[in-house]
């Protein structure tokens, strides 16, 4: 594998410096939760070697959520983003063929490229409200094809599939005998109620989510992949094997205590992350120099400049930072024109919010 850094870990808030940054939208999560925001106490426990797939408590707890899942179905990992390794490394190489929905998160994209395995892109347009076109997707498929990779809340627009889309890619690579990845990290922050969990839906599929953007929790590093499929699992498992052995222990028992509650935590988080994006909403409807297709799901958006700002984007983007400590997520770091960027509503407190997206129009005035 060839190795490059990705533009948004190189340009991330924690790589900045977050003493530099006054109003941070750039993040992907809610806000960060200490260990007493979860009314949680580490316990004295052994620091032995941990179960190889996972606590099958915490596993348990994750298959819950969808019908005909069990805990033999999950296998619990380093964060989304070593889930989303595992099954790259597992499935592609450079003589297969993966049809990846963009823009994307950037592991989708960049991982498949360090492996050496041909990938096309079906790229989302503004003009078709990022919505999914199952012919385009259907016309990249070729008979090499073995992954089709989606992200649904969808990483960075925060569109959503229906239900009816999601179970059209299912027949739709079932059909052509690929798999079907669902980056569905975002699923426990869908405003109008989370879809099926992806694994539930054909032993084809494989679920990936953590606990990171939901939960607010990216600390203790707890994602996790589903599949149906035994066989596969046994793959992913002896790929998770020789890259770490298994997970921490620490880290899987605060995952556990999070996910015993995830009712009492989300009930309030969705109530102000609707909250939140009503204030962006608002905001975006007064601001006649940005338009957006208004989300569905998770924290993010991916508003579009509608004309040239002042100095173009560059000088946009060093007004924000230099000259209003603001910092937004670029298009670049999706290979998508600077025109657009993310902005993250769930991370900053509300106030921040706020003094961020004046920043902006600020900004975009010059």
């Amino acid at each position: 594998m060839r190795y490059v850094r990705m533009p948004i870990e190189v340009e991330s808030p924690e790589e900045y410096g977050y003493a530099r940054i006054r109003w941070n939208l750039s993040e992907s999560s809610v806000a960060d939760q200490k260990l007493s925001d979860l009314g949680l106490t580490i316990p004295d426990m052994p620091l032995l070697y941990g179960e190889h797939r996972g606590r099958e408590r915490l596993r348990d707890l994750i298959a819950a959520d969808g019908q005909g899942l069990s805990a033999a179905d999950v296998l619990v990992t380093t964060g989304a983003a070593g889930a989303l390794f595992i099954v790259a490394t597992s499935l592609l190489g450079p003589g297969d063929h993966l049809v990846v929905i963009r823009p994307n998160y950037a592991t989708n994209l960049e991982t498949p490229r360090a492996i050496g395995c041909p990938t096309t892109h079906v790229d989302l347009a503004f003009e078709d409200g990022f919505r999914i076109d199952l012919d385009k997707v259907a016309a990249a498929i070729t008979p090499a094809t073995r992954i089709v990779s989606v992200t649904c809340p969808h990483n960075p627009t925060g569109v959503m599939l229906t239900e009816a889309e999601l179970r059209a890619l299912v027949d739709l690579t079932a059909r052509h005998g690929c798999r079907l990845l669902v980056d569905e990290t975002y699923r426990d922050l869908s405003f109008d109620g989370p879809l099926p969990p992806a694994a539930s839906l054909g032993a084809h599929v494989i679920g990936v989510s953590s606990l990171s953007k939901a939960y607010g929790v990216p600390g203790i590093r707890i994602g996790w992949l589903a599949t149906r499929d035994p066989a596969l699992q046994e793959v992913f498992l002896a790929a998770s094997e020789q890259i770490s052995i298994c997970g921490s222990v620490m880290d899987q028992w605060v995952a556990e205590q999070v996910m015993e509650n995830r009712a009492a935590i989300l009930g309030p988080r969705l109530a102000e992350m609707r909250r939140r994006l009503e204030t962006v909403s608002d905001w975006m409807a007064g601001e006649d120099r940005l338009e957006w297709v208004k989300p569905g799901g998770g924290v993010v958006c991916f508003p579009r400049m509608t004309a040239e700002p002042p100095g173009g984007t560059q000088g946009f983007y060093r007004r924000l930072l230099e000259d209003h400590g603001a910092y937004v997520g670029p298009g670049h770091w999706f290979e998508q024109p600077d025109s657009y960027f993310r902005l993250g509503y769930g991370w900053p407190t509300a106030e921040e919010l706020g003094e961020g997206l004046a920043a902006i129009s600020a900004a975009l005035r010059g």
